[in-house]
């Protein structure tokens, strides 16, 4: 009974963590209260403040599943264990997203300016989930020789991850210049696997393997 008890209860927490994300993404963090979440969930402000005792902390337990999300993603890509699986999906993801002019939500905007501690705790996990990932594939790469043998791995793995977190920290500036994060993650990321691939990858890599 109390293991039912406490799988109800987490289903529960995710439950409003779902739903005050999605507010969030539409509306921004600043602009959703947490009357406003629990208007949309038809529940009261005294069984909200049972699983999340503030909005900064449900904002950080937020961003953390995020991170649990995406590793659980990178993780399936892993699991393939086949490189070449790997770059055929990564080539296919970039044609598809060629015109998408997609710009940083709202979201993003609060959680600099309002959530300075929780977005950078969220990047700090970002950048050390997604490092260990990159640099995992990178040595399965090289094992099926479609990566660089003289390639560092760790320094590449850190190299990538921290453009993204910078792309992220100054999609301001990114902007200024009439440009969007997505576009700027679109070219790195062609820049950056046109660096890491040997000539095998390379021809994968422009469809001609």
């Amino acid at each position: 009974m109390r293991f039912l008890e406490c799988v109800m209860s987490e289903n529960q927490k995710l439950h409003i963590i779902k739903t005050a994300g999605e507010m969030f993404f539409r509306l921004g963090i600043r602009s959703v209260s947490i009357d406003d979440i629990c208007r949309e969930l038809g529940m009261s402000k005294k069984t909200f403040y049972v699983y999340f005792p503030s909005k900064d902390e449900l904002v950080a337990q937020l961003l953390h599943s995020n991170v649990a999300y995406i590793s659980s993603k990178m993780e399936e890509l892993l699991q393939m264990k086949d490189f070449r699986k790997l770059v055929a999906r990564f080539v296919k993801r970039q044609e598809a997203e060629k015109s998408d002019v997609r710009r940083v939500p709202q979201l993003v905007y609060d959680l600099k300016k309002y959530y300075p501690r929780q977005f950078a705790d969220f990047q700090q996990e970002c950048f050390v989930t997604q490092k260990n990932y990159i640099k995992a594939y990178l040595e399965q790469g090289q094992q099926e020789g479609l990566v660089r043998a003289d390639l560092n791995i760790e320094l590449a793995a850190v190299l990538l991850e921290k453009l993204h977190n910078d792309a992220i920290n100054d999609f301001e500036v990114i902007e200024s210049h009439g440009h969007n994060m997505h576009q700027l993650e679109h070219t790195a990321m062609d820049i950056f696997v046109r660096g890491i691939l040997s000539e095998e990858g390379l021809a994968l890599y422009h469809g001609k393997a």
